[in-house]
């Protein structure tokens, strides 16, 4: 009697299709601006099948398919006209994705053959940057050092690791979660070093690689060497000037002054007379 009660206990289950969540949560990785399809698995779509799309915390609903007929919801709110259903599978694949759709989708698929849940959580990566090398050691070395010192700069990234390579050997890396942070990581390597390396940032599904060009980053010029050509430099200036100065000087020379020479000499005297005129004129009366 006890196993038949368990029997049809479990014969009602099955008839009424209650099968809560499947294996987890299924990780979907995809980069800024491109398309990713969340697939329901369902091969076909019949009338009385109902497939619901969630997204987030609250578990909004973004679309639905209920007797055959799509229903967007709201989601032109959060995701405009990225969204796009397909009516035969219930499949929903998000165009052109964005940061802020990275988050929870939930699925929920109810058929004749009962209810069932589905989960995706869908991480947007930002766009790579190609990492930058520079050279992290003084203006100059001392003669005694073989070695150069660089630097592997990367800006603003999250959620991605920035490594060295010897050739396809890993020599370091350093790994960030955190948003928008700046990232550096060091290398030395001798002046004649044929060997090849790089630097190369990646996240889990894309990867930026920036080779190092050793002789133009590493060029053996020594302190000795950029003192030689400072001095060299001035003593030219030095020169320069000599010669500006003789230059003047000679000039000087060769212009010939004349001084003023003043004669005095007595004024003449001169008699002015004076004549009285007087002037007269008909009137008539």
């Amino acid at each position: 009697m006890i196993h038949s009660a368990s029997f049809f206990g479990l014969f009602f289950m099955l008839l009424n299709g209650v099968f809560g969540d499947t294996d987890g949560v299924k990780s979907v990785s995809v980069m800024e601006g491109d398309s990713v399809t969340l697939n329901t698995d369902v091969t076909e779509v019949l009338r009385d099948d109902h497939i619901l799309w969630m997204f987030g915390p609250r578990e909004t609903r973004i679309a639905e398919i209920h007797k055959q007929i799509i229903d967007m919801y709201n989601s032109n709110e959060i995701f405009g006209d990225r969204l796009q259903m397909d009516s035969q599978t219930g499949s929903m694949t998000i165009r052109n994705i964005r940061s802020e759709h990275t988050g929870l989708y939930k699925l929920q698929i109810i058929s004749n053959k009962g209810t069932s849940y589905q989960r995706f959580n869908v991480t947007v990566y930002a766009p790579l940057p190609v990492p930058a090398i520079t050279r992290d050691s003084p203006q100059c070395s001392s003669s005694s050092s073989s070695n150069c010192s660089l630097v592997c700069t990367v800006m603003d990234v999250s959620h991605v690791t920035l490594s060295w390579y010897k050739g396809n050997s890993l020599l370091s890396s350093i790994s960030v979660s955190a948003l928008s942070i700046s990232l550096s990581l060091p290398l030395e390597v001798e002046y004649q070093d044929k060997n090849t390396y790089s630097c190369v940032i990646n996240n889990p599904i894309r990867n930026q690689t920036q080779h190092l060009d050793i002789t133009e980053l590493c060029q053996t010029h020594t302190c000795a060497d950029q003192r030689s050509s400072f001095m060299m430099a001035v003593a030219f200036i030095a020169l320069l000037v000599v010669i500006a100065v003789v230059a003047v000087k000679t000039r000087n020379e060769e212009m010939h002054y004349a001084e003023p020479a003043f004669c005095t000499r007595p004024l003449q005297s001169m008699d002015v007379f004076t004549e009285d005129h007087t002037v007269y004129s008909n009137v008539v009366i």
